[in-house]
């Protein structure tokens, strides 16, 4: 289910400006609002002039997201339907909590929404076997309809997700 093919998808403008703000707002709003499970939360960079992370949120009832959008609204969020593109980049999705420690790509692949692991650099999918140390922090985005989660080697023959947990601020050492 991509957020822009999923029955019901609301968009959610925010004044995040990072993807880490936009990943804590998302979660609290996930929990404020008790979402269920297999809610798909996406952040979107978006640069209209005001540039900033915005959120959308698919599931397939609409009940939870007609709730869930009178709330927003009450809480002056600007909602809107819709994802704001076809390639966010997913926090919550069905098995993220899961995607802990080190894992095999298969063992990733069966235990999360993720269809697809790609490695940077390289033109072929890694071995099942392939070891991925999650770091604790899996951010698929979506392409082509199917959720990719964009991996780079590491040290020992294992794998890391592409996105760092703990970015460097740039002109951090300025």
């Amino acid at each position: 289910m991509t957020p822009t093919a999923a029955p019901y998808v609301l968009g959610v403008d925010t004044d995040a400006t990072t993807l880490r703000e936009a990943d804590h707002l998302l979660r609290a709003l996930a929990a404020e609002l008790a979402l269920p499970e297999g809610v798909f939360g996406c952040t979107h960079l978006v640069r209209d002039g005001r540039p900033r992370v915005a959120l959308s949120l698919a599931v397939e009832a609409e009940p939870v997201l007609r709730t869930a959008r009178d709330r927003l609204t009450a809480r002056r969020y600007e909602v809107r339907d819709g994802a704001w593109d076809e390639t966010g980049r997913a926090v919550l999705y069905p098995g993220a909590a899961v995607l802990t420690g080190t894992l095999t790509v298969a063992e990733l692949l069966a235990r999360s929404a993720i269809d697809r692991v790609t490695v940077l650099g390289t033109p072929h999918e890694p071995a099942p076997d392939t070891r991925l140390v999650t770091r604790d922090h899996v951010r698929p985005h979506w392409q082509d309809g199917r959720l990719v989660l964009a991996a780079m080697p590491a040290v020992g023959g294992t794998l890391v997700p592409f996105e760092d947990p703990d970015p460097t601020p740039c002109c951090a050492d300025h």
